[in-house]
């Protein structure tokens, strides 16, 4: 598929700039487009200090056991030094269309970061002693760097320790394991390929397709902006199409200039992902959220992300009614379920399955205004059939982002 082999998000930095060849992976072309942010309306209300959930140093992840997951806060107040240099930081700018100059690793600094450059030259030494590089390999060909927490950046980055989810076609297994082991910047090393993951089929008819986890764990975060404090949205990076943050992001202006003049009682994230659309309408006061998605991982990583932005929400928690784990035995799901829900002011229910069939989750008798956020948008009349029937069995507005 042509529209999936795009640039894998212009990527976190200058860095990535040189990706233009076929070892970037697939990825959905919205991530691609390059902005600047205008002015937004602010919420039509502010989560009060009462519903916040109770301050966590780390929370559990799903996939390593481990306590990676920094609560939204921690993610955010990070942000304003995360990937600078201290004084005492020095770092190579590297040619990525060619070799490393020599076999020289950089040690981190004294801080803990190193510059993104040294590191991949790290990397870069690891494969071609595992035999996946040749020596005359260009830096480029180690692969596509993911920064942890994703957001915008004026430089290329000094990268903390486990900050770092790698995506390569030709790593190995045991090259992976020696790059988590020896190269303490990275969290993760993904298999990819020239797919999207997740379910891309809006029919349902193709089986999900994923890449693969070879070592480390690729769970990580992309922070987007919104008013008045961003949004902080994890993923499993292997499972999930990347949607990289950009200074201005057309999806969540649209969502946020709608649901300014729609001012509706109910809003419905369709085809929700990891749930940036549905939360940021949350975000902005809607008092029921509905989020639903067909992919078991898109759906444990709403909820997820609900309970992670609890704290600007008018929420008091999230129960998650089915496990993580249970949920992977049936990945692909068409008759609806309820998967988790919020207590609190405001209601926010995710569910499983097919998004033609919540015409008996959506009330009719309030303003709902619905997002259909479909992964292939270049075919105007599919489009419009899609908005015809959900207009015919849901009813209230709906646009596609």
């Amino acid at each position: 598929m042509s529209q999936v082999r795009v640039l894998l998000a212009a990527l976190v930095f200058f860095w990535a700039r040189s990706l233009v060849r076929s070892e970037r992976p697939a990825h959905n072309r919205a991530v691609m487009r390059s902005n600047r942010i205008g002015p937004i309306r602010p919420p039509l209300c502010r989560a009060k200090a009462m519903y916040a959930t109770p301050y966590r140093s780390a929370m559990d992840c799903p996939v390593c056991g481990k306590d990676c997951v920094q609560t939204a806060d921690e993610i955010i107040v990070s942000l304003a030094d995360r990937f600078s240099p201290c004084v005492g930081c020095r770092g190579r700018f590297l040619d990525k269309n060619t070799p490393p100059p020599d076999a020289t690793i950089v040690s981190p600094c004294s801080c803990g970061k190193r510059f993104i450059d040294d590191v991949f030259a790290h990397i870069h030494r690891i494969m071609v002693e595992e035999g996946v590089l040749q020596h005359d390999s260009p830096l480029i060909r180690v692969g596509t760097p993911l920064i942890h927490p994703g957001t915008v950046l004026l430089h290329p980055p000094y990268l903390p320790p486990r900050s770092l989810l790698l995506l390569s076609r030709t790593v190995t297994k045991a090259c992976a394991q020696r790059i988590i082991t020896e190269v303490p910047e990275t969290r993760g090393v993904v298999q990819c390929s020239d797919f999207v993951p997740g379910a891309a089929d809006v029919d349902l008819q193709k089986a999900p397709r994923t890449y693969e986890l070879l070592a480390g764990c690729d769970v990580r975060a992309d922070v987007f902006p919104m008013s008045p404090v961003p949004i902080v949205i994890y993923k499993e990076q292997s499972k999930i199409h990347i949607e990289f943050p950009h200074a201005r992001n057309p999806k969540l202006e649209t969502v946020i200039k709608r649901v300014t003049y729609a001012r509706p009682d109910v809003f419905v994230d369709a085809l929700c992902g990891a749930g940036t659309l549905g939360i940021a309408a949350a975000f902005m006061g809607v008092k029921r959220i509905i989020l639903n998605d067909a992919w078991y991982a898109a759906v444990y990583w709403t909820a997820f992300n609900i309970e992670l932005n609890a704290a600007n929400l008018l929420i008091s928690g999230v129960n998650f009614l089915e496990p993580y784990a249970a949920l992977q035995e049936k990945p692909l799901v068409q008759e609806t379920k309820k998967i988790a829900e919020s207590s609190g002011e405001q209601q926010i229910q995710v569910f499983q399955g097919d998004f033609r069939n919540l015409q008996n989750i959506v009330p009719r008798d309030v303003r709902v205004l619905s997002a259909i956020d479909l992964f292939k948008k270049d075919d105007p009349d599919a489009n419009e059939r899609i908005l015809k029937e959900w207009r015919d069995r849901v009813g209230g507005e709906v646009f596609i982002p």
